[in-house]
């Protein structure tokens, strides 16, 4: 036996010793793909907390490069056959697709425990909670940044959400909407499909609006971080907020949700379940923290000028 063979199976018989033979399996179903950087910083959190103590399989619906609504049914469909098939003893359901095209359809009140995370805002359209589910809703810092966008610009009476067109950043922009309403500033929706609707977006917002809010690119199939990078620097102005960290680069002030906190909850409340806790009994909750990030490059030409406390404990980023 030579030596790379011996040491492929003492790697073998790690990985099998890890997770025991009678453990039990936990399915993580995500409405995105692996690479994208939400879902990414969720298994980033649960990876370290289920290791060793379930099975774990993960099955993507690919919702952010996949639209279309009837695709993201036939991803529920094959959700469920897996689930059918494999009968985990606990499914983790991440964001609004997982809920609203599998867990509402078939998992309602089923024998199945379901955990969801990354929910926005509302669990409302999905009718949680049920007997056999408990989750995180995901809230985004609007009020925080609305503070921020009132002490920077002057008399802000008009804004723009540019996002990509998807359902995700439609329920973000009727929050932001219903929340800047009630302080007296209006909001308008730009949402596009394309790099070159973006930009057309952006350079309209900066003659229209007062601020903008730049929300999630991901569903503009064609867009390019680098083109965007240099198109912020040379054609910004008017004060720009984010709340996701992948998009700090193209904003001047970013208050960001935080995956990791989605998938620590979620792993968390999954093991608890395993031991034999009523996921009816565990409360729905929203998230809690949040990162802060300021961008020097696009602050100083545009003479905006942040609090000294934001200025000291906000993480800095360029463009």
């Amino acid at each position: 036996m030579t030596s790379t063979t011996w040491r492929i199976l003492l790697a073998f018989a790690a990985l099998l010793a890890a997770v025991p033979s009678d453990a039990a399996r936990c399915l993580y179903v995500s409405s995105y793909h692996s690479g994208y950087e939400w879902n990414d910083g969720l298994e980033r959190g649960m990876d370290p907390i289920l290791k060793g103590r379930c099975e774990q399989k993960r099955f993507y619906m690919d919702g952010k490069r996949n639209l279309d609504a009837d695709f993201a049914r036939a991803k529920g469909l094959e959700a469920k056959a897996l689930i059918d098939a494999w009968q985990p003893d606990v499914v983790i359901a991440a964001d609004d697709n997982a809920s609203k095209y599998l867990v509402l359809p078939y998992l309602r009140n089923a024998k199945v425990p379901v955990v969801f995370c990354g929910v926005n805002w509302t669990v409302e359209p999905y009718g949680y909670p049920y007997d056999n589910a408990t989750g995180m809703i995901e809230v985004g810092p609007i009020e925080p940044l609305l503070r921020e966008v009132r002490a920077v610009v002057n008399n802000a009476r008009r804004g723009v959400f540019l996002s990509a067109a998807e359902m995700t950043q439609t329920k973000e922009f009727e929050m932001s909407r219903d929340k800047y309403g009630a302080a007296g500033i209006s909001i308008a929706h730009t949402a596009v499909t394309t790099m070159a609707a973006w930009e057309q977006g952006f350079l309209a917002a900066q003659k229209e609006a007062d601020f903008i809010i730049i929300g999630n690119y991901a569903g503009i199939k064609d867009w390019s971080g680098e083109q965007a990078r240099a198109f912020v620097l040379r054609h910004g102005g008017k004060f720009t907020v984010a709340y996701l960290e992948w998009m700090a680069p193209y904003a001047m002030l970013t208050m960001s949700k935080i995956a990791d906190e989605q998938g620590e909850w979620a792993a968390k409340v999954a093991l608890m379940i395993l031991d034999g806790v009523s996921p009816r009994s565990i409360p729905i909750v929203a998230n809690r923290r949040w990162d802060m990030f300021i961008n020097p490059r696009l602050l100083g030409p545009s003479g905006h000028r942040l609090s000294s406390e934001i200025t000291r404990k906000a993480v800095k980023v360029e463009p």
